[in-house]
């Protein structure tokens, strides 16, 4: 890190601080996407139909499936407070245990117990034509990369920054323009910074540093034996997000750029319409039946599998590029979360805080564009932290030269302070500063680190990962049953949601529908 590079981050912060415009980091719009594997008892994936209460995962906006039919999403809305985000997400998490019956929410991202890929049963979205269209696609995906990768869960942090920053920004960035061009601009600044320095997410919030046996022998994959029928790396941090998880070496061959808007879209729409030999030999219509949507190296955009995205709500049947080419970039989703077994929603407000300033730091820092060997360089510091970051005197590259991990990520942190004095302004209690704190203490002491905590609670209970993830399960089921304070006049809410989603998804399933190879072919025109 050189000192012109903090002069500059400097001079911005100090720019932005007199700028005139009060508390201009304040008001940022956030919300999560939640993923929770539905569990027997026993600990064994459900292989049970989503509940009928909780609404249709077609047309519920709050509470869907992801991959597996047993793989819950719970989407917040968007707030301003992240107080009344984790609400509305202990909430959620209550209405859904009061209609689990005996099963449970699996409480750590690795999953539970596997027998294989015919374990896991594919999301199922009734017969309307979108409703095939993402079916069918999860069965692409279970071709392409097994099932038994799907069945991982992660936290998903969506943030879009206040709309009042962009035009001080603009100032001091020398821009006359303030509209969605400039504000796209500013966005693909801080989704190249994610990728130079998000490796200390990992640091900080992985806690997937052990998997369970049988996950690895699904994947064809070997670890050494911490305890009983438990696999894990000694120094891992986030196995989720390594070569054995989401950084899948499936995906090698897809190269996304985020040097601007423009070649980001291009990249991905090159994706999706170029076709992989290997994918053209599975087939996409044999004897009648789907068994993916399309042979191209993605089938949708959504496929590629990044730690950050840049996102645009998007219009009924808009795919998400044309989304970003209409109206630009409208805030980015982290997507590099592990679901935390010591949280009973996954997540908490220091982790929420800490990101929120840290998107802000990824915007402020300058941002160079990123070459394919830089990019070589960030994938091995990002691979090397989830399975070796808490390793004694770890070396990542930087500009091409090994540096210290751990003093890496106090520059890090030692920067961020003044974003998070903007973001406690008004505050006495000084938030931001507190969650910031938190995370030092976790540079300065391996320890404190969540998978470290995970790897003691093992080493001190002799538990497998199974057992202390299933033992946590039940007790998190148990404080939203018996400990957690209902609302009952929002959990008559999420029930009415749920049924009117019901009544939508029949109308739908009831409707007219033309031919499903015309519906695809129009929807990829």
């Amino acid at each position: 890190m050189s000192s012109r590079i903090d002069r500059v981050f400097e001079r911005r912060l100090a720019s932005l601080v007199n700028s005139g415009e009060r508390r201009v980091l304040q008001g940022g719009q956030r919300g999560v996407e939640k993923e929770s594997l539905r569990v027997t008892p026993a600990g064994r994936i459900a292989t049970t139909a989503h509940p009928s209460a909780l609404g249709s995962a077609l047309t519920n906006d709050h509470i869907t499936t992801d991959y597996s039919e047993a793989l819950i999403e719970l989407v917040t809305p968007t707030f301003t407070s992240n107080w009344e985000l984790l609400q509305y997400l202990c909430d959620l998490h209550q209405f859904v245990y009061r209609h689990l019956e005996d099963e449970l929410l699996w409480a750590t991202s690795m999953p539970c117990v596997l027998d294989g890929d015919a374990s896991i049963p594919i999301a199922q979205y009734g017969p309307s034509n979108v409703g095939r269209m993402k079916t069918i696609y999860r069965e692409g995906l279970g071709i392409r990369y097994g099932r038994v990768m799907q069945a991982i869960s992660g936290v998903h942090f969506n943030y879009s920054f206040p709309q009042k920053l962009w035009e001080p920004w603009a100032a001091i960035c020398e821009s006359r323009d303030t509209g969605s061009v400039f504000v796209s601009s500013g966005y693909f600044d801080l989704l190249r910074n994610y990728r130079r320095h998000g490796w200390i997410v990992l640091y900080l919030f992985g806690v997937s540093p052990t998997v369970c046996k049988s996950f690895l022998r699904a994947r064809g994959e070997t670890l050494p034996e911490f305890t009983r029928g438990t696999g894990w790396e000694p120094y891992a941090t986030s196995l989720r997000m390594s070569d054995l998880g989401y950084r899948n070496r499936s995906q090698s061959g897809v190269e996304v750029s985020v040097n601007s808007l423009g070649e980001y879209v291009r990249d991905l729409t090159r994706a999706t319409t170029t076709v992989h030999p290997e994918y053209e030999r599975i087939g996409v219509k044999v004897d009648g039946q789907y068994r993916q949507l399309n042979a191209n190296l993605l089938q949708i955009e959504n496929e590629y599998y990044a730690f950050i995205r840049p996102k645009r709500v998007a219009r009924s049947g808009e795919r998400p590029t044309r989304a970003l080419t209409r109206a630009g970039v409208e805030y980015v989703e982290v997507r590099a979360l592990d679901v935390s077994a010591f949280d009973p929603v996954g997540v908490n407000q220091n982790k929420m805080r800490f990101l929120e300033a840290f998107l802000a730091f990824c915007l402020m820092r300058e941002s160079p564009l990123i070459d394919r060997d830089e990019q070589a360089t960030l994938d091995a510091n990002h691979v090397k932290v989830a399975r070796s970051g808490r390793e004694p005197g770890l070396t990542l590259k930087r500009d091409g030269r090994d540096v210290d991990m751990l003093s890496w990520a106090s520059e890090i942190l030692d920067q961020m302070q003044g974003i998070c004095e903007q973001l406690d302004e008004g505050d006495a209690s000084k938030p931001y500063s507190a969650a910031l704190a938190v995370q030092a203490a976790k540079v300065k002491e391996v320890e404190l680190t969540p998978s470290a905590r995970l790897i003691r609670e093992l080493r001190d209970t002799g538990e497998s990962f199974f057992d202390l993830a299933l033992r946590t399960s039940a007790t998190h089921k148990a404080y939203f049953l018996d400990l957690y304070q209902p609302n009952e006049a929002v959990l008559r809410r999420f029930a009415e949601e749920a049924d009117e989603s019901l009544r939508k998804a029949e109308a739908m399933a009831a409707a007219p529908r033309g031919d499903f190879d015309q519906y695809l072919a129009d929807y990829f025109s």
